[in-house]
């Protein structure tokens, strides 16, 4: 089991500089310069479903400190909550979902449960710090980045899962 602890936080590093690789690289930005829509949510989703609550610092972290260096400073706060919550979402209800129906159903309803925290996150975030106009005109940008992330991330989960070995030891790993 020390095995594991020691590849548990391995992959929590590597999944935060994936989170942060996959936000600062992609990252297409929203029209009057007001954020940037980006591929950071499906491996915010990815490292939930295989790190569990470890996932949550990992997506927060990595996330906000994209947001910093890509110079939108001022979203990095509710980043770094709406990420860590994204993630907390995601883990546990596909924990639940999962136990209920078969697996892949459970990545999709908790990928698209976790993406709607997003967008009502941000969008409370934007109606705060810019009015109500601009956080409803966002909506469409976050909604596209939240479909991108659970497309992207239900093919590549699958496509890991399809894999016996590599199954048993994300399995192996939250024991």
């Amino acid at each position: 089991m020390q095995k594991y602890k020691i590849h548990k936080i391995s992959l929590a590093a590597i999944f935060t500089a994936l989170i942060f690789t996959a936000t600062y690289f992609i990252a297409i930005p929203m029209p009057a310069g007001i954020g940037f829509v980006n591929l950071g949510d499906a491996f915010v989703l990815l490292g939930a479903w295989i790190l569990g609550p470890l996932g949550c610092i990992c997506a927060g972290v990595g996330s906000a400190l994209a947001d910093l260096l890509l110079g939108y400073a001022v979203y990095a706060p509710a980043t770094l909550v709406i990420k860590a919550l994204m993630a907390f979402v995601g883990y546990y209800s596909f924990k639940v979902i999962s136990s209920l129906l078969k697996r892949p159903f459970g990545f999709i309803i908790s990928s698209v449960l976790a993406e709607l925290l997003m967008v009502i996150g941000y969008f409370v975030f934007e109606w705060i710090l810019y009015g109500f106009a601009l956080a409803i005109a966002n909506i469409a940008f976050n909604l596209i980045q939240g479909l991108c992330a659970i497309v992207a991330s239900n093919v590549i989960i699958n496509i890991l899962f399809a894999n016996k070995a590599i199954a048993r030891y994300i399995n192996n790993l939250k024991q």
